[in-house]
């Protein structure tokens, strides 16, 4: 071999070193690449972690196409568009910042004892001669006390008459014996009183208190009641009060606005005996301020909710869950989302990636300002709607243009990134809060509603049965109900339920309307209550 071929293979040789070290040196900046990405995301997960102490968990995202183009504008045409919205934002921001400057807020002190029965305790001193003194006045001292509750027996007591004369026969008009009708029993031939009953639901669904400590306040008041005694009072209160929970359902559902949500429930799975998570459907009444919780066997499927709000027609405001989606399609109903929820996608993305969170909190913030500015100057729907066109709808638009221009520039799977994702792809429901007033700009209301429920949950663990799940369903819409309509629950439950067993019959829609909380108080004062 001469040295020309040598000198060629050591070419050939050489160069074969390079394109293996260059493969190898792009194999290892990829995986470098993959290694920062991967360190990205577990560093994204540490800090979602540990915000969970603190914060609240939300809902899985929906995708964003970050790779979407526009095919009717040019690059100077989408400049220029951007630059019109950034100045319809910041004009809209510095109205708002004014308005907020001036936001003065007036505190009132709560006047505590007002309203509150008095009872007068005099003290007069120890050897007071009264001939050589006088009553000049006097000083006095309040304290709030508090007596507990009582048990005591109602003796229902009805006289009888006879005829004096027994020679006299007896007819119709006439009966050999008088003596006026028992009233109806809220539990047939039993021995709990409407306030008993009354009380009894209050503690498990209001007070949050399951009946084995019940239990032990009734014997501290001086009663030893069976555990079995109490659980057999309960179902026949909820079947008591069923009636009252279908025409509720159907009074929440004859609306044009409603808020939905779900919440969990453990049940008892009779053929594995341990709880399973099911599912509570919550609607809510925005307008006529009435809410009732729906069970279905536990299921959170899309079908359940096509089912529960056929008959529904207007806005329906929820969070992103996806059974919700299958009402795109429905020209009945429209679709409003909750910018709740998307804010907290940007909260938990703030140890992350904060500058992105930061601006888009800020955002978020200033639509807050719009509705708080409303809700001051006491607003009509009409005028809160103009005022969200004329200040929310740029920020709106800017933001989404932020959202399309960010996404690129971050990881998909990191929080920053699955904040983008699950706003973008809710982003046209959320603008619809601009069509109507009414509309509120969260879902927050509906959520409150709910959260009784997941205190009761952490009290008594688990509902035994699908009947039992159902009974709470009942009972947990009239209170919630009566709450939202500002009525005092033991109140309207003592004269419901002495009132309902004279309306389980059907044709009483009407009468068992007149009960509902948002009409109670003002039909009991007026008496229309009728009775068939």
């Amino acid at each position: 071999m001469d040295q020309a071929e040598a000198s060629a293979l050591l070419i050939k040789s050489q160069a074969e070193q390079i394109r293996q070290l260059s493969e190898a040196n792009a194999k290892q900046a990829e995986q470098l690449t993959n290694l920062q990405q991967k360190i990205d995301e577990l560093l994204s997960q540490i800090a979602w972690f540990t915000r969970q102490f603190y914060g609240r968990k939300s809902e899985k995202l929906s995708r964003l196409d970050p790779n979407q183009l526009n095919l009717f504008e040019t690059p100077q045409d989408e400049r220029k568009r951007q630059e019109e919205i950034e100045a319809e934002r910041i004009a809209a921001e510095k109205q708002i910042e004014q308005r907020t400057a001036e936001r003065k807020k007036a505190r009132s002190n709560r006047k505590l004892l007002e309203g509150l029965p008095v009872i007068e305790v005099v003290i007069e001193p120890e050897d007071v001669d009264r001939d050589k003194y006088k009553r000049i006045g006097e000083e006095r001292t309040r304290t709030l006390e508090f007596e507990p509750g009582k048990l005591y027996v109602k003796e229902i007591v009805r006289p009888k008459y006879g005829l004096k004369d027994n020679l006299i026969p007896s007819t119709e008009e006439t009966p050999a014996v008088i003596i006026a009708p028992l009233p109806l029993l809220p539990v047939y031939k039993g021995l709990p009183g409407a306030s008993l009953l009354s009380e009894i639901l209050l503690q498990k669904y209001e007070y949050h208190l399951p009946f084995y400590r019940q239990i032990k306040q009734f014997h501290h008041l001086g009663v030893k009641i069976p555990a079995n005694t109490l659980s057999g009072w309960f179902k026949p209160a909820c079947e008591l009060l069923s009636p009252l929970y279908k025409v509720l359902k159907e009074e929440v559902l004859d609306t044009d606005y409603i808020q939905v949500d779900e919440t969990t429930l453990p049940v008892i799975n009779k053929d594995s005996h341990y709880a399973k998570k099911e599912y509570l459907w919550m609607v809510r009444s925005v307008m006529k301020k009435l809410v009732f919780f729906h069970y279905d066997e536990g299921s959170r499927s899309g079908e359940t909710a096509c089912s529960l709000l056929k008959s529904f027609e207007g806005y329906l405001q929820s969070d992103g869950f996806s059974a919700y989606n299958v009402f795109e399609s429905n020209d009945r109903v429209c679709l409003v989302s909750c910018m709740a929820h998307i804010r907290r996608r940007y909260e938990t993305a703030l140890d992350e990636n904060k500058t992105p969170a930061e601006y888009a909190l800020k955002q978020i913030q200033q639509l807050y300002r719009i509705e708080r500015m409303a809700d001051e100057q006491n607003l009509s729907f009409d005028e809160r709607c103009k005022k969200r066109n004329e200040l929310a709808a740029p920020i709106l638009l800017s933001f989404e243009k932020w959202m399309e221009k960010t996404y690129p520039t971050v990881l998909p799977k990191s929080r920053m990134g699955e904040a983008i994702s699950y706003s973008y792809a809710l982003w046209p429901r959320m603008k619809n809060y601009l069509k109507d007033g009414r509309l509120k700009i969260d879902n927050n209301l509906a959520e409150n509603a709910i959260r009784p429920i997941a205190v009761s949950r952490k009290n008594f663990l688990f509902c035994g049965n699908h009947e039992a799940a159902q009974n709470t369903a009942v009972i947990c819409s009239l209170l919630t109900s009566c709450k939202e309509s500002g009525v005092n629950p033991r109140e309207w439950l003592n004269d419901v339920i002495s009132k309902m067993p004279y309306l389980q019959k059907p044709g009483n829609d009407e009468a068992l309307k007149a009960l509902l909380p948002n009409r109670w108080e003002k039909e009991k004062s007026n008496n229309t209550l009728i009775i068939r």
